[in-house]
């Protein structure tokens, strides 16, 4: 059962060249699966109340055309499948002739935000979700492989602004974070994100980048090279 939203790029969301930037993408897709659960009633309040969470485990996002300031766009996403403890959603971006401007999968681990470690969701907190059809899309493996070597560069501290309802750094801000160390992201066509590690405010990290023939690679990592995230940019 796929849920959309339609929407107006707004300025707000745009890059240096007038289009949807990477994280106002990112940000969109997680804003229509937050409302998929919303509308089903198993959203922030219920997962918060049952201290449990839907916790990011990896993004896959392609694009065609980032859209302009001020176009239209419908933005939709919907779940097909679970495995013992995760989810698989995928998502669309489109114009408002039908075009797809840009498309994800992603998968999800089901927590115990109270013991800290996955679990099996039951039928109720899953059934309202329904289940479609996997999207038709080149599907790349959950983990990315890391470069032989990196170059560090310079730490800086999470800050309040990149903290969520989990109490953790958000899913779009290791993005954000990432770009900074890509030069031309209107040539980026895929984005992949694993999530490893939580940080949380005060954390330091410490970005490694290797840009390769094909990717650029960021990790964020903590002191002791323990990754929080890796983002992939090609």
């Amino acid at each position: 059962m796929a849920f959309s939203f339609d929407s107006r790029i707004r300025y707000s969301e745009v890059d240096s060249s007038c289009r949807l930037s990477l994280t106002g993408l990112t940000n969109y897709f997680q804003d229509c699966s937050v409302f998929h659960s919303q509308s089903h009633d198993v959203g922030i309040r219920f997962l918060a109340d049952n201290h449990i969470a839907w916790v990011l485990s990896s993004w896959q996002i392609c694009i065609n055309r980032l859209p302009l300031l001020n176009e239209q766009v419908k933005i939709s996403t919907w779940t097909y499948g679970m495995k013992a403890f995760y989810g698989y959603r995928n998502f669309t971006l489109e114009d408002t002739g039908g075009s797809t401007l840009a498309y994800a999968n992603s998968v999800w681990a089901y927590m115990d935000m109270k013991k800290g470690r996955p679990v099996r969701p039951s039928a109720e907190e899953v059934d309202p979700y329904g289940s479609g059809e996997p999207l038709e899309m080149d599907y790349q493996p959950r983990k990315i492989k890391l470069p032989e070597s990196a170059v560090k560069k310079e730490p800086f501290a999470v800050r309040k602004y990149h903290i969520d309802t989990n109490e953790h750094v958000n899913n779009c801000q290791y993005v954000q974070m990432a770009m900074e160390y890509i030069e031309h992201t209107g040539d980026i066509r895929q984005v992949r994100v694993e999530y490893k590690n939580s940080a949380v405010y005060g954390d330091i990290i410490v970005p490694k980048v290797a840009a390769e023939e094909t990717r650029t690679v960021v990790e964020l990592c903590d002191e002791s090279d323990r990754i929080f995230a890796t983002v992939e940019f090609s």
